[in-house]
């Protein structure tokens, strides 16, 4: 999760490895099981196993996988026209991930796809993966003793983290208790940047639109937002802790559990 050129400065990469993410690995596990939520993979981004086959579409790095029926496929990715062909999928047809979904743009335009930015963007979804992890691990730990009611702003329910193509940010829904009323869905994530901002970031968004206390926390209009570049800026071993504190602050908020 260092900091690199290579990311600040090809935003192309990220539009290339969108439009894939999308309209290949998206579109191909759509076709066969009515989903197209992805996940964070080595290097890269990858389906869940899927079908009959056990399939698996990725990219990492600049290469293209099929794995199916035990059989494994692996060639350079061109355009997105050849990546379509390799996965089977018809990109004539008409698909969507919701509104924001990627054009499909000309596919016999070469791709431009950076080894390591791609990296990066897998280093900074795994990341992610790995703090809603600890978020959701954290309730365990700290149930009220003897069984009793969580306590404000303690998370109990969570989704399946997803990686969205429609946005590309992965993310999951974290359900925390409030402290008055239903308990509060917020959405919990790792953006590689879009409309909102530029560059990579944490963020806390609230199903609802009640953003309550600090009203310095909730700096987006989703809600709130944490840079990568102000993250990379703490001292290595203090990265995760800032992460982590970010995030839960924002759940507590959300609850409020805090001022």
């Amino acid at each position: 999760m260092e900091p690199t050129a290579e990311l600040e400065a090809l935003p192309g990469t990220r539009a290339a490895l969108h439009r894939l993410a999308a309209h290949v690995l998206g579109r191909r596990r759509s076709d066969v099981t009515g989903r197209f939520g992805l996940r964070p993979a080595p290097g890269g981004l990858a389906t869940p196993a899927f079908g009959d086959a056990g399939e698996v579409v990725r990219v990492c790095g600049t290469v293209l996988v099929v794995e199916r029926a035990g059989r494994l496929h692996a060639e350079p990715v061109t355009t997105l026209g050849r990546a379509a062909e390799a996965v089977g999928v018809d990109l004539a047809v008409p698909f969507a991930v919701g509104r924001d979904t990627p054009p499909v743009g000309d596919p016999d335009e070469p791709l431009d796809l950076r080894p390591t930015a791609v990296e990066a963007l897998a280093a900074w979804w795994a990341f992610g993966d790995t703090l809603l992890a600890e978020l959701v691990a954290g309730a365990v730990g700290g149930r009220a003793a003897g069984g009793g009611a969580a306590p404000p702003g303690r998370v109990v329910a969570a989704t399946v983290p997803q990686l969205w193509p429609e946005h590309f940010d992965h993310a999951g829904t974290l359900t925390v208790t409030a402290v008055a009323g239903d308990p509060v869905e917020v959405e919990v994530g790792a953006s590689p940047g879009d409309v909102h901002e530029a560059e990579p970031y944490l963020y806390v968004g609230p199903h609802g639109p009640e953003r309550p206390g600090d009203a310095a926390y909730w700096n987006a209009p989703f809600g709130a937002l944490l840079r990568r570049s102000d993250l990379l800026a703490a001292p290595p071993g203090e990265r995760r802790a800032r992460a982590l504190a970010f995030l839960g602050r924002g759940l507590a908020l959300a609850a409020g559990a805090v001022a």
